[in-house]
């Protein structure tokens, strides 16, 4: 296979730091920028990381993301600009500024993290859902603008997954009930979402675009 740079924010932890990891055992070179190095609240600190990079980037994760939880009658106007601008206007920027190298080399795969609860939702998602379901739009709109520069987008929706933030939103008691609600009756663990993040990205992947794959252990299907 190809060498092939890949850029993935939101490494330091769980998912992905699973994807990051699964790249590594792959052959990929890693490019995973910290939040000093790309402050995804700020499109000028996006844009000057992508400028001062150096070799080309053909796979891009959007993985990095917040979840606020609040009911509509709670939540800031804060929380609201800063959900839907880390989890959907952050993802559309990094994309927008790398997809042109990636049209004149004709090549590209792009995989955005999404949610289950881009699909179904409950009580104090509201802005979490609302930035998901964006970003499972643009995954679509996207796919179909770059599919003749074989450039593939797709984006992956995790249900619960065992994750310092699953664990920090839900207690263990929580945890016990939500297992009850899964058909696998257990959560994920990230490394089995970076296995079909690693598929989608690589050159086994050659038809698969536009599509948002559900990985919840049959949670949605009920």
């Amino acid at each position: 296979m190809t060498p092939r740079t890949a850029l993935v924010t939101g490494a330091s932890r769980g998912i992905g730091r699973a994807i990051a990891d699964q790249f590594k055992r792959d052959g990929l070179r890693l490019l995973l920028p910290s939040r000093q190095e790309m402050d995804l609240l700020s499109n000028r600190s996006i844009d000057a990381y992508i400028d001062a990079l150096t070799e080309p980037v053909d796979i891009l994760v959007n993985d990095a993301g917040i979840n606020r939880l609040g009911e509509i009658t709670v939540f800031s106007d804060g929380d609201l600009q800063d959900t839907v601008q880390t989890n959907l206007v952050a993802p559309i920027r990094t994309a927008q500024r790398l997809i042109p190298g990636m049209m004149l080399r004709r090549y590209g795969r792009i995989v955005n993290i999404s949610s289950i609860w881009s699909a179904v939702s409950k009580p104090g998602r509201l802005t979490y859902s609302v930035s998901k379901s964006g970003l499972n739009a643009f995954t679509r709109s996207l796919a179909v603008e770059v599919a003749p520069y074989n450039i593939l987008v797709n984006a992956v929706a995790p249900g619960y997954v065992n994750t310092e933030l699953t664990k920090q939103n839900n207690t263990e008691q929580d945890l016990e009930s939500i297992r009850k609600t899964i058909p696998i009756q257990r959560l994920a663990e990230p490394e089995e979402i970076a296995r079909l993040v690693a598929f989608l990205c690589s050159e086994h992947n050659t038809y698969l675009t536009g599509q948002c794959l559900f990985i919840d252990g049959g949670y949605t299907c009920q």
